[in-house]
Order: C-alpha cells, then structure tokens, then sequence
C-alpha cells in the first residue's frame, strides 16, 4: 500500500532523519564560507590599499614636477588697489607702482524716450575703433548692421545689438523720464570704443529725430544722437617711475610672469613683492607625509597580531602586505646622490617608531630657504633609477605597484580567482546536498512502504489464523 505521510507505516521521523543527513552532507560548507569571509575581507583591503598607494603616488609626482618647487606668491601693501598675481618660476623681486588713471570703457546713452515708444526704422552700423585722435579711426573687427523696425522699441532694439556681437553691449534704463538707450563697449581701453551711423528710414541721418537720435558718429559735422558718457581710456600708471599703460585694468604683458589688477587710482606708491611661496611647498610635503602615513596605518593593522586579545589582523602573515609595508620604509630611507640635500632626513622628514613619519618645521623651514637643492633632492633625473630623485622614484614605484603586473594588481587578481573558486566550491557542496535529500527520501520512503506492506501482510496472516482456530475448536 501507498504510503502518503512519510514515516507512518514505520513509525519512523523520516523527515528528521533525512535532515540529520542533509546536515551531515552540508558540513563542508561552513568552512568554505568562513573561508569566503577572510577572502572578501582581504579583498577588501587591498582594494583601499591600492586606493592609498594611488594617493600616494598623486603625491609624489606633485614633488617630482620641479615646478612644485619654484611656486611663488604675489604680496602687495595695498590689495585693494593694485593685486598682484605670479607664475611657477618667476623670481623673487619688489617695485614699487602709482596708478595714475583707470582703464575705461565708451559709453553712451540716448535722450529719454516715452516708455515702450518706437524710434523709426533703418539700420544702425557700429564699428568698433579708437577716438584718440579726435576722429574715429576704425578698428580691426568687421562693423555689424542691426536692422531697425518701425515696430522696434528701445529694449527690441538692444536685443537686436546685443546679438551682433559687435563689440559693444546694450540696455534699457528706466527713470521718472522715461527710457534711454544705453551703449558701452565691451572691453576697455582707448582703441576699442565705438561708433554707431544710422541709416535713417526718414530720410535724415542727422536730424536727431527718428533713428539718427540714436546714433554717435564723429563725421559729417560730428553728430552725436546720442550723448557720450564716458570715452574709452587706457590704464595709467608707473612701476619704479617707468611710466606704463594698458587697455585693461588686468596688466600681464609689462612684466613677465607677473600679472598686477588695476582697481583703484593710488595717492601713494604701492609696494609689490614676489617672493617664494614656502606654504605652497609645505603643504605639497605634508602631503605626501600625509598619505604614507594613511597607507602605513592600514598595513599596520592588518598584519598585527594582538596578544592580549588573540586576534590577528586580516593581513597577517600576508607575505605581499609585509613586503610592501618593508618596501615602502626601505624607500622613505633611500638617497640622492649629487646635491647637499640627500635623504629625507636632511630636510626634516623621519620615520619614527612604527614607520610613522613626521615633519621637523623648523628644519623644513631652513631647506626652504634653499629651493634649488631642495629641488634636486625630489626632481633629480638620472638613468639609475635609484639615483633618481624622490619625488621621481616613489612615483615609479607606486606606478609600479598598480600596473597590469604589479604586485599589488597580481595580488588582487590571485583573491578574486580564489573567491571564484571558493564560490564553485560552495555550490558543489548545496548540489550534492540537494541531491543527497532527494535520494536519502526515496530509499527512506520505499522502506516506509515495504514496512507498511509487511504489517498489512503480518495483519492478515494474524486475521486468517484466528479464523482458523476458530473453526477447529
């Protein structure tokens, strides 16, 4: 007979049993799971190892570009008058500059017209050019037409402008009134103001009346629609009594590599200097120190065994983590012959107890004072790489470390491979467990039916024997 409950004809917990064996088949896979754990967590790791020595190498490479080394900075007794910017490599100086005058930029404004009103059509030709000598003398830049409607207001109308790119720039002022024109060039300096001619749909390009009312042009009679504002001008000034000008107020063509901002007309002299730029260069080391030490932590940690507790660090052991924890202190002590400045020691820079380094400021400070040698000690280049200067070696072997056969690439590689492998591992073991339930339930539940077929023939034989006896007594 069919049996439909596991275990009911023999009365035995098939099920638990079944489970039991399951478990037993199952055991294999607590192991590889823990051993998956250590994997992803070493994985882990040296995927921010790899992030740190990056860093590091970002670092080093700043130290290595001799331009790190000539910064310079810009100071001026009076920044809000005259500010002074500087180049990498410009050397060290001072003067002394007195503006006379502002660079300016034309501008022009129209007769007050009814608000919203209309001026005439025709066409309005601006040229861009220089007023010095009293006539219009056209510049280089191609004039450009705006072509006036009878329906054009003033705002129309400076849009119009304003989308010529003609050098100049338009906008509407509003007051008791009502509207003006306004026209101001672009950019300042005596040879870049403007002239604006109409062609009048009237008929009268003088009459200031219709469009012409909007026009500045120097020729035929001077006529002016429009009144001037103020007339584009050059800058003015003298640095050590050498008298200058400019177009513009930013002045970076006078002296080289030095860019000085023209903002105020100066009563007294204003003292510039360009000096070396030793916070710039201080903060390129820390830097570095920086993320040595940040990468010198991590690897700390993860290799250490800790006694008291009894715990080992991820890495621990790890022979790939201790080398390169051992290299990179072996790098922090290498030398660069050839300068008076050899070892990272000479300029303040330590390894301490645990590799930790730091910085001696004051000593810093004195290499500072010597950028030339301080140089040579991080961007000295020679064909033996271990010559070469720091900045240069510890970027070589940061890229090193990172590239497609790099240690640290090949160690990465070499977990994820064996994450892989623990990963089939692990499904092989849930297959043969899978399988192992499937075949423990048949033969458990075909001994429960040979059992259940048993009682059921022992019942009869037992029925049949009574009967008998019966039927004899």
């Amino acid at each position: 007979m069919a049996i439909s409950s596991p275990g009911l004809a023999s009365g035995l917990d098939i099920k638990g049993i079944v489970s039991q064996l399951v478990a037993l088949e199952r055991a294999p896979l607590a192991p590889l799971q823990q051993q998956a754990a250590g994997l992803q967590s070493k994985l882990s790791i040296y995927g921010t190892i790899k992030s740190m020595v990056s860093a590091l190498g970002d670092a080093a490479k700043k130290l290595a570009d001799p331009k790190a080394w000539d910064l310079v900075k810009g100071g001026s007794t009076a920044p809000d008058k005259v500010g002074i910017s500087v180049t990498a490599g410009t050397a060290p100086t001072s003067m002394s500059i007195e503006v006379q005058a502002l660079a300016r930029a034309q501008s022009t404004a129209s007769s007050a017209l009814p608000t919203g009103s209309t001026v005439g059509a025709g066409t309005l030709n601006i040229q861009v050019g220089s007023w010095a000598t009293g006539d219009f003398v056209a510049g280089t830049a191609a004039a450009i037409n705006v072509e006036v409607t009878a329906q054009d207001t003033l705002s129309s109308i400076a849009t119009k402008i304003n989308a010529g790119n003609g050098g100049v720039s338009a906008t509407v002022l509003r007051d008791a009134s009502g509207e003006r024109l306004l026209v101001r060039s672009t950019r300042t300096g005596e040879d870049l103001g403007f002239r604006i001619q109409a062609t009048d749909g009237d008929g009268n390009n003088t009459d200031a009346a219709g469009l012409s009312r909007l026009a500045y042009d120097g020729t035929g009679g001077n006529f002016h629609g429009m009144t001037l504002s103020q007339a584009g001008s050059n800058a003015r000034a003298t640095v050590n009594n050498v008298p200058i000008t400019s177009a513009s107020n930013t002045v970076s063509d006078a002296l080289p590599g030095i860019t000085l901002n023209l903002s105020a007309v100066t009563t007294t002299p204003v003292d510039l200097t360009v000096f070396n730029d030793k916070d710039g260069m201080r903060k390129n080391v820390q830097a570095f120190v920086d993320a040595y030490n940040a990468i010198n932590s991590m690897l700390s940690t993860a290799t250490k065994y800790d006694p008291d507790t009894k715990v080992a660090g991820s890495l621990q052991g790890d022979s790939t983590a201790v080398g390169l924890q051992n290299a990179l202190r072996g790098m922090m002590r290498s030398v660069t012959p050839g300068g008076d400045f050899t070892r990272l020691l000479d300029i303040g820079i330590e390894i301490k107890s645990g590799g930790v380094m730091s910085v001696d400021g004051t000593k810093l400070d004195a290499a500072m004072s010597d950028p030339a040698e301080l140089k040579n000690l991080f961007t000295a280049a020679s064909t033996d790489p271990s010559a070469q200067g720091f900045g240069l070696k510890m970027s070589a072997f940061a890229t090193g470390l990172l590239g497609v056969n790099g240690t640290l690439t090949g160690r990465s590689e070499a977990l994820q491979n064996s994450v892989k492998r623990n990963t089939k591992e692990q499904d092989k073991v849930v297959d043969r467990a899978a399988r192992a339930e499937v075949r423990y339930l048949a033969q458990y539940n075909a001994m429960d039916n040979a059992v259940g077929k048993l009682s059921g023939l022992n019942a009869f034989v037992s029925q049949q024997v009574t009967l008998w006896n019966k039927s004899t007594g």
